[in-house]
């Protein structure tokens, strides 16, 4: 029996897949703490695990820091769950004292978990919610401007606060280490090799679980008229306008709607609903999903593999960074369309198109065949339990960091060349615009060169992989 200590932040997106592994080690008789929040504690002791509240350690919040977290600022998140750490400090101190665990099982955006598990040298697992993000996969976020701003602006911020950790015995030189995946840290990641993009550059100290859920139920789309179930997640739900809109968009086609709106929002303001249309504050998403031939949504990466886990195509409305990965990676596997119009005549044209178009329901069809291939909540228990693990296999990330200050010097050779050849050849006075152009080139060019050099390592490491099995 091992000692395991789980920790997340207070959001159900990234507490949810937790929960069945939990369960999963409960059920093996390992000694499980989860350490979590009130509105989790029904969930959490459902699996066996002992819960402990940690609400006494939030921050509190001014109206305008509260308000920049409904609105997802990367900056205030970082900035509270430093603080939330130096809050618990001296509390998981005396658990990891008394409690001992083996293992710790800390959600990726938990900063108090994973710098518990560093400080007190005990092995950690890390529970990936989204896609695991690196130089070459963070290329799929989609950053507004305003996101862009949120980051930059915050990052003396961010700097100041980091500070403050290291009298407490918190080594971490910048929020990039607490946040970024690495190739050395054991990490479970609730999705496929196949749906996780650039997968081969992730180490063997990285299982693919595929989706974490408790339902082991199979599809099924055999009604008499197409169910399409519309639902924003349980953080930026607030949209009456878009509710509005899909009614408006659906009231006359011979399909039915059902739409989840969250809590915040009470269904009345939506008016007088046609008949074949519902709205409920919160449903049992898997149950709905298993029925449904198109769902609309926010694209966060639970919902998103949930909808694939039951084979069910998607209109795609992302609203955040994060999201626009996971909506970037369905749409080009085909399992769903991209919403760039949320009219009323773009959502109708979105949901029919889906509806439709035989080609997305077999895309998704076999994505939930693939995740259902995977190894599960029983596979990541097995992997959590194995702890800390070796990795045999070839980091390709690290094999392509080596290039890339080759390539960036070969860049810049090459371009101070040009400078020099087109001041001596034409003149000097415009030079400075050439500079400016190299500079902001930069970047979309050794990018291009590294993803390039990425796909010949990937076609080298395949064919090494079938000269050993061969």
């Amino acid at each position: 029996m091992k000692h395991i200590a789980c920790f997340c932040i207070p959001a159900h997106g990234h507490t949810n897949p937790m929960l069945p592994v939990v369960a999963e080690l409960v059920r093996r008789g390992n000694a499980v703490r989860f350490y979590s929040f009130a509105d989790f504690e029904a969930k959490i002791r459902a699996t066996g695990a002992q819960f402990v509240a940690c609400d006494a350690f939030l921050p509190a919040l001014s109206a305008r820091e509260e308000n920049s977290l409904l609105h997802v600022s990367t900056t205030q998140m970082t900035i509270q769950s430093i603080r939330t750490t130096l809050r618990m400090d001296a509390f998981l101190s005396e658990e990891f004292r008394s409690f001992q665990p083996d293992v710790v099982f800390s959600d990726s955006a938990c900063f108090w978990g994973k710098l518990s598990a560093w400080k007190y040298g005990v092995p950690l697992v890390v529970s990936t919610s989204t896609f695991a993000f690196n130089q070459l996969s963070s290329g799929y976020m989609k950053q507004s401007p305003k996101e862009l701003a949120d980051m930059i602006g915050g990052l003396p911020k961010i700097s100041k606060e980091l500070k403050t950790l290291r009298p407490c015995g918190y080594r971490v030189k910048s929020a990039l280490q607490l946040v970024q995946s690495d190739n050395q840290t054991d990490s479970i990641v609730y999705t496929s090799r196949r749906f996780q993009p650039f997968a081969e550059s992730f180490s063997d100290h990285y299982l693919f679980a595929g989706p974490s859920v408790f339902s082991g139920a199979a599809p099924n789309k055999q009604h008499a008229r197409p169910l399409v179930y519309i639902s924003m997640g349980t953080v930026i739900n607030d949209r009456p306008d878009l509710y509005r809109n899909c009614i408006d968009a659906l009231k006359n086609e011979p399909v039915d709607v059902l739409i989840s709106c969250g809590r915040t929002l009470d269904p009345r303001v939506l008016g007088p609903l046609p008949e074949h249309v519902q709205v409920f504050p919160f449903v049992d998403q898997l149950d709905v999903l298993s029925r449904a031939d198109v769902f609309l949504t926010h694209c966060g990466m639970n919902s998103v593999s949930e909808s694939l886990f039951m084979a069910t195509p998607m209109v795609l409305y992302p609203q955040t960074g994060e999201q626009h990965a996971v909506a970037k990676r369905t749409a080009e596997l085909g399992a769903g369309v991209t919403l760039k119009d949320d009219s009323v005549a773009g959502i109708r044209a979105a949901v029919l198109d889906v509806l439709q178009n035989d080609a997305y329901k077999a895309s998704a069809k076999t994505c939930s065949d693939d995740f259902r291939a995977c190894a599960g909540p029983a596979g990541a228990a097995d992997f959590l339990l194995a702890a800390p693990h070796s990795s045999n296999g070839v980091d390709l990330l690290a094999e392509l960091n080596k290039s890339n200050g080759k390539t960036q010097l070969l860049y810049w050779l090459i371009a101070c060349a040009v400078l020099l050849l087109f001041g001596l050849l034409v003149g000097w006075k415009y030079v400075w615009i050439l500079g400016v152009a190299a500079g902001v080139l930069s970047a979309p060019v050794t990018g291009a060169m590294q993803k390039k050099r990425y796909a010949k390592l990937v076609r080298k490491q395949r064919q090494n992989e079938s000269k050993t099995k061969a």
